[in-house]
């Protein structure tokens, strides 16, 4: 069961300043655009699940975690900042490697939860979701990230996270100009009482 929101949580937390500076956002593009690229999927593990162009257009590649020890370090510190202070979680914990995105002109991800609402790959049950933006907004036009949940829209410097309930709807307009990078990431735990 999703718990309900208490008026004192925050279940869309933005970084105050940005976590990484543009010197290390460039590194992580860098790693991101020298591993395997493939075309991103929707669905995973679902029968509707595959390549949905309707659904999604961007390429990802995926970052082990022995390549870029400290960026996971950093951002695990900062994710678990937030627990604390806003999502109040048991158990949390980085569980999976991150995900390169590059979006090109034209490229977007229709609104989609990060969870698994059936349960069939947990736990760890994915409870927080995090987008870094790694572009600097300048490059790209469009591309916003939206949420359903009270419409809010993220209007992220280079360098600086969102953490968010991975329940949330969400989506990637599309990009009109240029290209935009981020990188994704997801948190879990055990499941929830």
């Amino acid at each position: 069961m999703i718990p309900t929101e208490p008026t004192w949580k925050s279940y869309i937390v933005e970084t105050t300043q940005p976590i990484f500076t543009p010197k290390q956002c460039q590194l992580v593009i860098d790693k991101g655009m020298s591993l395997k690229k493939e075309e991103a999927k929707v669905g995973i593990g679902r029968p509707e699940g595959g390549l949905d162009t309707k659904k999604r257009i961007t390429t990802i590649s995926w970052i082990p975690f022995k390549d870029m020890p400290e960026m996971y370090r950093d951002i695990e510190k900062t994710m678990l900042q937030a627990n604390n202070n806003h999502f109040g979680f048991d158990g949390m914990r980085l569980t999976e490697i991150a995900q390169f995105t590059h979006y090109l002109t034209g490229g977007f991800y229709d609104w989609h939860m990060d969870n698994d609402v059936l349960g069939k790959n947990q736990p760890p049950v994915r409870k927080i979701s995090m987008t870094l933006l790694l572009s600097d907004p300048a490059t790209f036009e469009g591309g916003e990230l939206e949420f359903m949940h009270k419409g809010k829209t993220a209007k992220l410097k280079q360098g600086q996270a969102i953490f968010f309930a991975s329940w949330l709807q969400h989506r990637v307009k599309p990009v009109t100009k240029g290209e935009r990078k981020s990188l994704v990431m997801w948190f879990g735990g055990p499941s929830f009482k």
